[in-house]
């Protein structure tokens, strides 16, 4: 059977000829029977999006606050307070990492098999409560063990909605999405030191000092606001109760119709894990997405301490963000108009490596203060890229879950190298931290360039039938790529590695 015959076929509106052709080419066409010709798809997706994205960048603006807020804690005398030398500091700030790496994945398992409205609400509910707490802690060990609270249960929210994006909109929707969703954290950036700057006026208050308030204001919020994401956070597309059961047909369909084969539901089998540990996409992707978030916590983390020689003002770090935020929405909207997002994350890298090679050859602040709106947007632009390219390359629900948890997870657990590079007798110019930065965007740089010529190469095998599989009693194919009863069942059982699908280069 040939690559074209097999391609899962657009879905129709007619009801009987979609039947018809779904029963010989691939899964029945979700609701067969209900008619769709009345709804507008682009008023829908639009729909989708006004109900899905603002609130959840909203969430991961208050994510991004809460993790980032002990740098200006203490600015207002966190370690004095706490008796805290500088390397408990770093120690507190690399605590968080760790948990927040090893929840990842189980997390997003326990989105997938529970309502995401029930999920993501629990997990801001408590860490807005060890938010909070962080604001009555008297000593070390009491911060390092809310600051490791905290990222078990800030763990779930970034992996988890970019899987959640990913099970409602086409491969070629995703990435302006996640990229719109991640800029809530440039947003951060810009915003954080602001608020932290109006929350110390209540130095004193109640007997707390400046950086308790902080941690104590912060966190009441991302508690309000898990209690409200019970009402707010939209569960899976076949269930989502702001659609019609009309619409709910027609997001099912559009998706199948991407070769997003597990749309209409999966469930639950140990081996739709275990492939994704198996699977060596997941693997060099976990090295190609490293090559940019250790950048990018070093990066958010020492902003301030970078410019620091230009000038004393936090303000300056404003417009570094704008910038960073412009730049992430605009590759993520021209990746999805053309496709080609591995050739975005090589250009894109190597603005970031340039942006670094001035910080480590600059001696002089103006210079390095140019350097820094380099760098921000070669790295920021990667993050959601490199997240939105994975997810285009895995089909199964569950399997992509898992494997959005391993890549973010391993990515986010270099986070506690970026916290420990920087330091203060290494300053103004800092060659350590900017060539431990260096050396990470060159990983993500080879690894990026590797993953797109092994994928044009799987592309091209496939293109040659090399992969084809034995379909039917009398199919042609290869035994070793297996035998099915139809085509249906090939796609169910193999995902992402079934003859017909093509990879997102």
């Amino acid at each position: 059977m040939s690559t074209t015959e097999k391609r899962t076929p657009s879905p129709s509106t007619d009801p009987e000829s979609s039947t018809h052709h779904e029963k010989a080419e691939g899964p029945p066409i979700y609701n067969a029977d209900l008619d769709v010709s009345h709804i507008d798809e682009a008023k829908l997706v639009r729909k989708i999006d006004l109900a899905l994205i603002p609130w959840l960048s909203f969430l991961y603006l208050l994510s991004f606050l809460d993790r980032t807020s002990i740098g200006n804690a203490k600015l207002y005398n966190l370690e004095r307070d706490l008796n805290m030398s500088d390397q408990q500091y770093l120690l507190s700030l690399t605590i968080f990492f760790f948990s927040y790496a090893i929840f990842e994945v189980p997390s997003n398992v326990f989105l997938k098999r529970l309502r995401p409205s029930i999920w993501l609400s629990i997990l801001m509910f408590f860490w807005g409560v060890a938010m909070t707490l962080q604001g009555i802690v008297t000593d070390f060990p009491q911060l390092m063990g809310m600051r490791w609270l905290l990222g078990v249960f800030e763990a779930g929210l970034f992996p988890g909605v970019n899987y959640y994006l990913s099970c409602w909109y086409k491969r070629s929707e995703f990435g302006i999405r996640a990229a719109v969703f991640f800029s809530a954290a440039t947003v951060s950036g810009a915003f954080g030191g602001l608020l932290a700057a109006a929350i110390s006026k209540m130095d004193g208050v109640g007997g707390k000092p400046a950086w308790a308030w902080i941690f104590i204001l912060e966190g009441l919020a991302t508690i309000l606001a898990g209690v409200a994401s019970f009402w707010i956070i939209q569960d899976f597309p076949d269930t989502a109760k702001f659609l019609t059961e009309e619409e709910r047909t027609v997001v099912i369909r559009r998706l199948q119709s991407d070769d997003q084969f597990s749309a209409a539901g999966e469930n639950f089998k140990m081996k739709y894990i275990i492939k994704s540990f198996l699977d060596w996409k997941t693997w060099l992707c976990m090295l190609v997405y490293m090559g940019s978030d250790m950048p990018l916590y070093a990066f958010s983390l020492f902003l301030p301490s970078i410019i620091s020689q230009a000038t004393p003002a936090n303000l300056l770090t404003v417009p570094v963000y704008v910038a960073a935020c412009i730049a992430t929405c605009g590759v993520g909207f021209y990746a999805d108009k053309w496709g080609r997002r591995g050739y975005f994350n090589i250009g894109c890298l190597s603005v970031g490596l340039v942006g670094y090679i001035i910080l480590l050859a600059s001696r002089t602040p103006a210079l390095s203060y140019f350097a820094v709106y380099v760098a921000a947007c070669g790295i920021y632009p990667t993050i959601s890229n490199t997240i939105s390219w994975v997810s285009n390359n895995v089909e199964g629900s569950y399997k992509r879950s898992v494997s959005l948890g391993m890549v973010i997870g391993f990515g986010n657990l270099n986070g506690a190298v970026s916290s420990n590079v920087y330091r203060a007798k290494d300053r103004p110019w800092y060659h350590l931290g900017h060539g431990l930065v260096l050396m990470y965007i060159a990983i993500g740089l080879v690894t990026s360039i590797t993953y797109l010529l092994l994928l044009k190469r799987e592309n091209a095998r496939r293109d040659r039938g090399e992969r084809d599989e034995i379909i039917g009693e009398s199919g042609v194919g290869n035994e070793k790529n297996g035998r099915f009863e139809s085509v249906a069942q090939a796609k169910r059982e193999k995902g992402d590695e079934w003859s017909g699908y093509r990879y997102t280069l």
